[in-house]
């Protein structure tokens, strides 16, 4: 690795904060939706987003490669890459929900080594890089001390394939439910991943996620 995670990470939050300044812009315009399936959407601000941030990235890490979201032809990830969300919780985008995120994550080495989560509408940006800590808009955070399932609060997602999945997901969902404070269904995992991050959610769970998905939060 020659460059320092830490070194990088307050460009790439510079990053991610100019290219949610999108979303915001977009947030009040009629918008154009397309179906990659039968309930997942993508949006012209999904892609104005990916593309902004992947000349912004570019500028910071030239030789660095890039798995997206909108533009991915697989999930392989060699050398050094930038994992991108441009729009996490499209859904909550098109209905007007404000619980929508961009992530980005630094692989190398085969590891993540820096992650940074911003949710344009609600002001919070959560940044991690590997052996730094975790942080909320430059305040150190941490996960839940709580140990015991029935006092814990506990975030899920359900899978675009809900059709084919929905009587695991219903029996799984039960035996969380009767077994915990409740659960609460954000709509994008990068929000999960972050608010489980800061003690909000005392766990979170779901199946059938792609990395761009989970990279940053984890």
């Amino acid at each position: 690795m020659d460059f320092s995670p830490q070194d990088l990470l307050p460009r790439v939050e510079s990053a991610v904060d100019k290219s949610g300044e999108i979303i915001l812009d977009h947030w009040s315009r009629a918008k154009t939706i397309r179906h990659k399936g039968r309930v997942d959407l993508v949006t012209e601000t999904d892609v104005a987003v990916e593309k902004d941030l992947g000349a912004r990235l570019s500028a910071i890490l030239p030789k660095a490669g890039f798995l997206a979201e909108e533009t991915a032809s697989g999930e392989d990830l060699e050398g050094t890459t930038w994992i991108v969300d441009p729009l996490d919780g499209t859904t909550n985008f098109a209905h007007g929900l404000p619980f929508v995120a961009v992530s980005v994550a630094l692989w190398s080495e085969g590891e993540i080594v820096l992650g940074v989560i911003h949710l344009p509408r609600l002001g919070e940006t959560f940044s991690a890089v590997k052996g730094g800590g975790a942080r909320l808009n430059n305040k150190l955070i941490r996960v839940s001390a709580t140990e015991d399932l029935e006092s814990s609060l506990i975030a899920t997602g359900f899978p675009y394939d809900i059709r084919t999945r929905a009587d695991e997901e219903v029996q799984r969902l039960k035996r969380v439910l009767v077994q915990t404070r409740g659960i609460r269904r954000m709509g994008a995992a990068a929000v999960d991943l972050a608010y489980t991050a800061c003690g909000c959610f005392d766990a979170y769970y779901e199946v059938g996620l792609k990395p761009w998905d989970t990279a940053a939060g984890w």
